[in-house]
């Protein structure tokens, strides 16, 4: 691991959370002094970001950097152990970005404000927290931490079902969540010497094919939740629709991301001979998610429910992304995250934009919006493009390296990568229908009754400003998308080759006691390097 002096990470944990702690003691006239600290923490914090990793982190270097680690809890096991890699560093970002302008979408909020604002600071410290923790246990912490906010956030401030839907949501997430610690504590437990909840050493230890598929499932299921996995997703549509943007956008942007970073760290890194017989599974569990997502998305009347309905889709490439064990299929699976992650908070805000205005998100009851609105009709338009994957967007670029990932994998016989593409381009297919049927619901035809009812103003400065800080880099990491690909190509070409090294030992191997048709060649050819994005 690589040093610097200052403990950036730790900062960056610690610094939006000590700084919320003042939040109470401040004035709160119209919630003017709350919201202008609470931006200015979030730009700091940012920026801070942004200045450590340009100036502290190597993008050609393999390995964790910035590394810190100290005794916090030794009596069980619990350090503070903190780094970032290639894996982890750009969702560090994405994470800085999403919450900040989702601060910045609060703008708002006059409702309990000091409690809002606290409450997205213990968020934004949280999330940074998943994504840098080395030890098992201060992942779980970060990981549980997280959901407190979110749910005290859409049991607030949500609609006229919060509660509900923030019930469903802790419960649920909750529960996934047991099974982290479950596995943490197996593991770190397992060989009766050396206990330790660090990553490295976790996944340096030798534990038996039975025990790791037990540890793969555990973590699986606790990831499966989050990611959402059918038939583990139903809590995210529930907790869309209620919530208020600025928490659908963090809970789209970034939480979902959470979720495929653990399956990439402790499912793929930690547990390789495990992976390489879920690989299958996973293939087919994000072939299901694509085209039941898509699917139910027409189903959909209310506006935040279409586009939950096309995350979980979205989240399907990237299951199929980790299963293909090939470097640019996993670098796809990374690029998807970080794209949905900008298209969905972009999304997700402008209809928080349109709510404010109509103040309802059923489809039915808007309709020709584009004459009244058409900077926010523009906006949404390219943020659709962007979500059906159109050339030149970041979403096209995704989908298309998993796609050339799984389709150049010798891991996997002819006939399964042919059924796996063709239903997974099916959902390719099916998401360009069911967005611009919802655009031309909205913004197109005959004005509907909510637009009757009030008089409609377009996006102000400070509106539009949140869209483009997201649409730019989307447009940027389509045209240009060694952006974000070279933050990461070290540790997936690292990742592929760990994870490929099993497979000869495998090929004719079970599968859950059934003989696979899936894994076909004893001998994994060389993965041509050349298909690396540039």
């Amino acid at each position: 691991m690589m040093s610097t002096q200052f403990p950036w990470l730790t900062a960056l944990i610690l610094f939006p959370l000590v700084a919320a702690l003042p939040i109470p003691l401040l004035p709160n006239k119209y919630g003017k002094t709350i919201r202008s600290y609470s931006l200015a923490v979030g730009l700091i914090e940012f920026a801070s970001m942004l200045y450590a990793f340009w100036k502290h982190y190597d993008l050609q270097a393999s390995g964790f950097q910035l590394a810190e680690s100290y005794a916090w809890i030794p009596q069980i096991g619990l350090n503070w152990s903190v780094a970032v890699d290639g894996l982890s560093m750009p969702l560090v970002l994405l994470s800085g970005l999403v919450t900040t302008l989702a601060i910045l979408a609060s703008w708002k909020v006059t409702d309990k404000p000091r409690l809002f604002y606290f409450l997205m600071l213990v968020l934004y410290s949280a999330q940074v927290g998943v994504f840098v923790a080395q030890d098992l246990l201060l992942f779980f912490f970060m990981w549980e931490l997280e959901l407190v906010p979110v749910y005290l956030l859409i049991a607030n401030w949500g609609g006229e079902k919060r509660l509900y839907a923030a019930t469903k949501f802790i419960l649920y997430t909750a529960a996934g969540s047991i099974f982290i610690l479950v596995a943490a504590l197996a593991m770190a437990f397992y060989g009766g010497s050396d206990v330790t909840f660090d990553l490295q050493a976790l996944g340096a230890k030798s534990y038996s094919l039975p025990f790791e598929l037990l540890m793969y499932a555990a973590f699986l299921l606790a990831f499966g939740v989050k990611l959402p996995i059918f038939p583990l997703h139903t809590w995210l549509p529930d907790a869309h629709s209620e919530a208020p943007a600025p928490v659908s956008m963090v809970l789209a942007g970034v939480l979902l991301k959470m979720a495929g970073y653990g399956l990439i760290r402790m499912n793929m890194e930690m547990l390789p001979d495990a992976h390489a017989y879920f690989a299958p599974i996973l293939a087919i569990l994000g072939v299901v998610n694509i085209i039941y997502a898509s699917l139910t998305a027409f189903a959909q009347n209310n506006l935040k429910r279409r586009m939950a309905y096309s995350s979980v889709a979205h989240m399907g490439f990237v299951l199929i992304g980790l299963s293909s064990f090939t470097t640019i299929g996993v670098s796809g699976a990374m690029l998807q995250m970080i794209s949905h992650g900008l298209i969905a908070a972009a999304l997700f805000f402008l209809s928080g934009v349109t709510y404010e205005r109509t103040h309802t998100l059923m489809m039915d009851k808007l309709g020709g919006m584009a004459k009244q609105m058409p900077t926010v009709f523009a906006l949404f338009t390219a943020g659709s493009m962007a979500s059906l994957a159109l050339p030149g967007m970041s979403g096209f670029v995704g989908e298309l390296t998993i796609f050339l990932g799984f389709t150049s994998s010798d891991a996997y016989s002819v006939p399964f990568k042919t059924v796996v593409v063709l239903l997974a381009a099916v959902g390719v297919i099916l998401s360009p229908i069911y967005l611009l049927s919802m655009l031309r619901r909205v913004f197109y035809g005959i004005e509907g009754t909510a637009l009757k009812e009030f008089r409609l103003t377009d996006a102000n400065p400070r509106e539009a400003f949140i869209a483009l800080c997201l649409l730019v880099p989307i447009i940027g990491i389509g045209i240009y998308p060694k952006l974000a690909t070279q933050t990461y190509d070290v540790a997936t070409v690292a990742l592929t080759t760990q994870a490929r090294t099993v497979l000869p030992a495998i090929a004719h191997g079970p599968i859950l006691d059934l003989k696979t048709p899936f894994l076909s060649a004893p001998v994994i050819g060389t993965e041509a390097k050349s298909m690396l994005m540039d």
